[in-house]
């Protein structure tokens, strides 16, 4: 499976590990969800955990994540909308704390906390929408406040945001700019092209999203068809194109001696982990050539 297959600082993954869906085509028929991350764990060395977005995670969820994975495993996290959402980084000390002093239980196997922020339309505040200024001086005031023995990523949805004064932040506090392939945000490639320097901190980090509304639509219409019966138990899309065009500047990126974390969303192409075995597949073909 893919990150056997991959260079040592490039760690491949997805987005969750807990669909239902899964079982059959990836998980072994009859895995019971309480050991879907087991199973994970033996095809890949990392995950990002997205129900910590959802909900903030427990003690016992985390002791016990951390029980059933092995040595090296690497847990990434997204941190509570309550704090990137709700609040927009302002009064959310203590959520931020205990969020933090939670998935420390994890110790060595605790990787990068991904803050993602809401896309800010047009239409609701144009001068927003256009300059950031408002996100990247809430930023500001806040990253100073983060421990700096953790590892950051900040996410952000509008691409006029890729500016001198968000990357400045990002740089100044270590802190990595999520890379995303997602309908309103450029990829590593056109970023390159338009000058922006895409690495930030000492790491990098990249998502593979997709488009929710699109895939969703797509997978209900083929089940209104009789075409498919799960949701996300295979790729309906082929993102063969687009996916190669990450991999060249993320070797680049790998040679520099920078590691990369990069996770595949179910939404990107209708199945997570055959995303990522499609990466790898495209990784090896790229080096043969």
């Amino acid at each position: 499976m893919p990150s056997s297959k991959l260079p040592p600082l490039l760690h491949l993954g997805t987005s969750s590990w807990s669909s239902d869906d899964w079982v059959g085509p990836f998980y072994p028929e009859g895995t019971k969800p309480n050991q879907y991350i087991v199973e994970y764990a033996k095809h890949f060395e990392t995950v990002e955990m997205d129900a910590t977005w959802h909900h903030m995670p427990s003690s016992q969820l985390i002791r016990s994540l951390d029980a059933r994975t092995p040595s090296g495993f690497i847990f990434s996290a997204k941190a509570p909308d309550l704090i990137t959402h709700q609040k927009y980084l302002v009064g959310c000390e203590a959520e931020v704390g205990q969020f933090l002093e939670t998935m420390a239980l994890l110790g060595d196997k605790l990787g990068p906390f991904v803050f993602q922020f809401p896309y800010v339309a047009k239409g609701k505040d144009a001068e927003e929408y256009r300059t950031g200024n408002d996100f990247v001086s809430r930023l500001a005031a806040f990253l100073p406040t983060l421990p700096t023995h953790f590892s950051y990523v900040v996410e952000v949805r509008n691409s006029n945001w890729l500016k001198k004064p968000l990357l400045d932040v990002l740089k100044k506090h270590n802190v990595a700019l999520a890379l995303t392939a997602y309908y309103t945000m450029p990829s590593l490639e056109e970023m390159l092209q338009k000058g922006i320097d895409p690495v930030t901190a000492a790491f990098t980090f990249v998502r593979f999203i997709g488009h929710r509304k699109q895939i969703d639509a797509l997978i209900q219409g083929k089940i209104k068809a009789g075409e498919k019966k799960r949701e996300f138990d295979e790729l309906i899309v082929d993102r063969r194109a687009e996916m190669s065009r990450w991999i060249s500047p993320l070797r680049e990126i790998l040679k520099r001696g920078i590691p990369a974390y990069v996770y595949f969303n179910n939404h990107y192409g209708g199945f997570g982990p055959g995303s990522a075995r499609l990466f790898t597949e495209l990784w090896e073909d790229s080096q043969s050539d």
